[in-house]
């Protein structure tokens, strides 16, 4: 590789591309050479206050171009970001922030509400750094502008941290994954390659900052030179003029997201007046992959990464041989895949077992967790949590989840912190969350709820709880169902029994209150 570090990639793609848009946001583009610049300002800006190599910086500031303009910064200073969701309330906030000690804040002016709310119980942040819009400058955006726009990043190199991104992953409350420079490198290097990005391509994400996906297809643009338009947010009813207005040649997308644009009403002529080479997508349906590759007219190629392993299977570009059949794809170059029992043997072909991985890029492990770092990392391979088969062609193919967590919508939902809010509550004596299939969704956050004594389903109204949660935790945390029981299936060792739960009933959704549709089912 031949960039030392990401911020020594910024630096090269500025001197390389100079005056060629990076990002357009909003109809304004950035070049290259601004960008770098910026950054420059940024860090300098960060180290005049204090931010020294290895801080920890949380960030959460909304779809634009100061994310990764901060990202960048603290990548030429040896700083770590902790990227926060701009959905986080009380609880999820103060658990990222206390648990990642950051002692710097990087707030917009949007989300200061909940801070003010919280910053009480967070002794270790130093200082708020309050992000404005552009038209009212901020102390923070006058220290930017009056700062050095000339910055060496001297002593950073690709083994440095520079993420802990967070991730329910495995079992148990959010995990920060400890992610170093070269990670992005790679994973940034791969995208490049497989997208084939020239200045001549133009890259689009619609995906929140504070993921994964806009961070690598930042990276990738940054080495193929290719523009990044970076949407405000995804929006089914404007996605495909956006997509024609900017001619995007290449973007990636989550599986749920192509379910939003399948429900708007078929416009061929809007739909497929498009210069799309491809789109890449993670969890590709494979029931509607054919109807998806028809109705827009563009190649759908799957995708499986983690945060923890930043990507790791891919379907090759020209293989449409894999439409419809649910095929995750082949290892990268730089991977290797397998499929093993529970005693960490090899299966054969065709048989169920868990996939585990080891190569590059792969995160070092999680924040301060060495037990749950020790659980998933064995002998150099990571493991999953993920149930998979492998066919003749070397194909992997989904199957089932080991790991006790929900995937809405793209998002992954630790079912045990979930809980862990539903009972401090004070008529809930006991919580157990499920995931519900759901085709548009993926699936849908379940709980099986145990009334303390005294209370019942006339007294204990499932949206005094669902409130209380709402008050908690982000939005796409709250459960969708509740179900009250008055009592659960549970282990010798008092473990509620999740797997009897899902499978007490064919439909999840019978006998529980939908908060959706305010009704009981």
């Amino acid at each position: 590789m031949e960039w030392k570090s990401l911020g020594h990639l910024v630096e090269s793609a500025a001197e390389r591309f100079g005056e060629n848009p990076l990002f357009i946001f909003e109809d304004k583009p950035l070049s290259f050479a601004e960008v770098n610049k910026l950054a420059n300002k940024t860090a300098s800006a960060l180290k005049s206050i204090g931010v020294t190599k290895g801080e920890r910086v949380a960030v959460m500031l909304p779809n634009g171009v100061d994310f990764p303009i901060v990202w960048f910064a603290l990548a030429k200073l040896g700083a770590v970001i902790v990227p926060v969701n701009i959905n986080y309330h009380d609880h999820d906030l103060t658990y990222t922030l206390d648990d990642s000690q950051a002692g710097f804040f990087v707030v917009h002016e949007n989300y200061l509400e909940q801070w003010n709310r919280v910053r009480a119980h967070l002794p270790s942040v130093k200082e708020t750094l309050l992000v404005t819009e552009s038209g009212s400058k901020s102390d923070w955006r006058r220290l930017v502008d009056e700062s050095s726009d000339s910055f060496e990043s001297s002593n950073v190199s690709g083994e440095d941290l520079v993420n802990i991104q967070y991730t329910s992953g495995t079992t148990g409350f959010p995990k920060g994954c400890m992610l170093q420079q070269k990670y992005w490198l790679g994973i940034g290097q791969i995208a490049a390659d497989y997208f084939e990005l020239t200045p001549a391509e133009c890259n689009l994400t619609a995906q929140p900052f504070y993921y994964m996906d806009p961070q690598w297809n930042t990276v990738a643009s940054l080495i193929g030179g290719a523009p990044l338009v970076i949407l405000p947010r995804f929006s089914p009813s404007h996605f495909w003029g956006e997509v024609i207005r900017h001619n995007v040649t290449v973007l990636y997308l989550i599986g749920t997201m192509p379910f939003f644009l399948l429900k708007m009403t078929e416009d061929p002529a809007l739909e497929r007046g498009h210069n799309l080479r491809v789109i890449l997508c993670s969890g590709i349906h494979p029931k509607f992959h054919a109807e998806f590759e028809r109705r827009w007219g563009v190649p759908w190629r799957e995708a499986f990464g983690m945060t923890e392993t930043g990507v790791d299977l891919i379907v090759p570009f020209d293989d449409g041989f894999s439409v419809g059949t649910g095929a995750m794809g082949r290892p990268i170059a730089t991977k290797e895949a397998r499929v093993v029992d529970t005693n960490g043997n090899d299966v054969p072909e065709g048989s169920v077992g868990e996939l585990i991985l080891r190569g590059e890029p792969m995160m070092t492990g999680y924040w301060n967790k060495p037990e749950a770092t020790a659980e998933v990392m064995k002998n150099g391979w990571l493991h999953t949590g993920d149930l998979v088969t492998k066919d003749e062609k070397g194909y992997f193919h989904w199957k089932a989840r080991l790991k006790d967590t929900i995937r809405r919508a793209g998002e992954n939902i630790s079912s045990v912190e979930v809980e862990g809010v539903l009972m401090e509550h004070p008529m809930v004596k006991v919580a157990a969350v499920v995931p519900v299939p759901d085709e548009l969704r993926g699936e849908e956050v379940k709980a099986y709820i145990v009334l303390k004594d005294g209370y019942t389903k006339e007294n204990a109204s499932p949206e005094s709880i669902l409130d209380y949660a709402r008050e908690q935790l982000a939005y796409f945390k709250v459960p969708r169902f509740i179900e009250y029981a008055d009592d659960l299936p549970r282990t010798p060792s008092e473990r509620v029994e999740k797997h009897k739960l899902v499978k007490m009933k064919a439909d999840l959704r019978v006998g529980s209150y939908d908060a959706a549709d305010k009704m009981w089912r």
